[in-house]
């Protein structure tokens, strides 16, 4: 399967909710519009590559010095590190994860995803 990013995005509606795009080796590889303040969470096994496909993000950390990323740039958060993603204006990422990890982490919230959706 082909995945055209500029139109996977098209079919994502709403921001911070991440739609799953491919799978392999027991992991997924996530799309989303982001933009505004994430929760602060950890992945407590899980490293997270996030991958900025449009826009810009500044990934905030409350041990190490934030990380901003932009167009083309990717950063890998490892397990266990606690973060924050924030978008002053929406952003397009590409996730890379394991297959069961959870969008918020540790935490529950309003943006807990609860059922993942899939690009078509």
């Amino acid at each position: 399967m082909v995945v055209d990013l500029d139109e996977a995005y098209e079919q994502i509606e709403s921001h911070w909710d991440p739609h799953v795009a491919g799978e392999l080796n027991g992991q997924h590889v996530k799309l989303a519009r982001v933009e505004g303040r994430f929760d602060w969470h950890h992945h407590a096994e899980s490293d997270e590559l996030f991958f900025v496909h449009e826009g810009e993000l500044t990934i905030r950390f409350r041990e190490t010095e934030d990380v901003t990323l932009r167009a083309g740039q990717f950063h890998v958060v490892p397990a266990g590190v606690e973060h924050r993603p924030v978008a002053e204006e929406e952003c397009r990422l590409l996730l890379f994860e394991p297959a069961e990890t959870r969008n918020t982490g540790n935490v529950e919230s309003e943006k807990t995803v609860q059922e993942e959706k899939h690009i078509e």
